[in-house]
């Protein structure tokens, strides 16, 4: 039995295990410092992202463990968990906490039925659909604090706002001498948040799912079609299965943002009638309470949170990115 065969037979040895480098001392350090050369400009970058993102995170999570007033520095202590069981158990935290969820689903649940709808529209070819197309794009540039004054403003404000302007001009048609006022900024405020948002995160969501829709195998859709498949069937067998995933996607990236979301809350109804999601609570705490320890651990709460649904968006799109490499 020769060397070779021998280390084969043996257990716990492979015929397929890597060789050893053989290659001269001096070329594996060579290649060794080309690498190194490649990644040296990235370090300037990496580090500054880690004094910027990770520092300021760990300063919040050892604060968050500390019963910290500012108006009492001296009384400053180790609280251990009080803080994070305060936040859980805190009747307005724990609403706000209810309200950032009821906020964010509702806000990525209607974007995401009326992304679809707009996005099986501009799929089909018509006159404008170019232009029609940067129109929807639109809302998604501009600022969240400047949507959010244009719908506080412009448009929901009871007495000179558009959609009451319009709806005293319907109802002059009528012959009526005493148009209804609709102030959904003092009488339903969480919807009028919502309703903001919605506006905002359509085109985020259409913008997917176009891209889901544009990437279908058409050789599938018209073998369909020349089977006699009607389009609600096309619809339900062929397109929502390959846009499962491009939904999950759009779904997952909208929560983490709105799950964050200060600006819309704190412009339209500065957190009053019961629109204070857990963001902005976090500010009430710190810069009304002064209470820096449980304001802390609210924001650990967020950001774990966070962490959580960014996983699944992940694998959502590590997925997206195997299924196209199989291609």
């Amino acid at each position: 039995m020769t060397t070779a065969t021998a280390r084969i037979s043996r257990p716990g040895h492979s015929a397929t295990a890597p060789s050893r480098d053989n290659r001269p001392r001096n070329t594996r350090s060579r290649e060794r410092a080309l690498a190194w050369a490649r990644r040296a400009p990235l370090l300037p970058a990496l580090i500054f992202l880690i004094i910027v993102t990770q520092l300021p995170f760990v300063v919040t999570l050892i604060i968050s463990f500390l019963n910290w007033n500012s108006l009492s520095p001296d009384k400053t202590a180790f609280a251990g968990l009080e803080n994070y069981v305060t936040v859980l158990t805190d009747p307005d935290l724990r609403q706000a906490i209810f309200t950032t969820i009821l906020l964010t689903v509702s806000v990525v649940l209607f974007s995401l039925l009326i992304g679809l709808g707009l996005a099986l529209l501009l799929d089909k070819k018509f006159i404008g659909r170019g232009l029609a197309r940067t129109l929807l794009i639109a809302p998604f540039l501009v600022v969240p604090v400047a949507a959010a004054l244009i719908w506080k403003h412009a448009l929901l404000n009871p007495t000179y706002g558009l959609i009451n302007g319009i709806l005293t001009w319907a109802w002059s048609l009528f012959g009526s001498a005493t148009p209804p006022q609709l102030d959904l900024l003092s009488q339903a405020p969480l919807m009028a948040v919502i309703v903001s948002l919605v506006w905002q995160w359509t085109p985020f969501m259409m913008l997917i799912l176009l891209a889901g829709l544009q990437s279908r195998p058409m050789d599938t859709v018209e073998a369909a079609q020349m089977d006699g498949a009607t389009p609600w069937g096309i619809f339900r067998h062929l397109t929502l299965p390959h846009l499962r995933q491009y939904i999950e996607l759009g779904g997952l990236l909208g929560a983490i943002y709105i799950v964050q979301n200060f600006d819309s809350v704190f412009t339209l109804t500065a957190g009053g009638l019961g629109t204070a999601n857990l963001p902005y609570a976090i500010y009430q705490t710190f810069y009304f309470a002064n209470e820096y320890g449980l304001a802390s651990a609210a924001g650990v709460v967020v950001v774990i949170g966070t962490i959580i649904v960014a996983t699944f968006a992940l694998r959502t799109v590590f997925s997206l990115f195997k299924k196209e490499a199989a291609r």
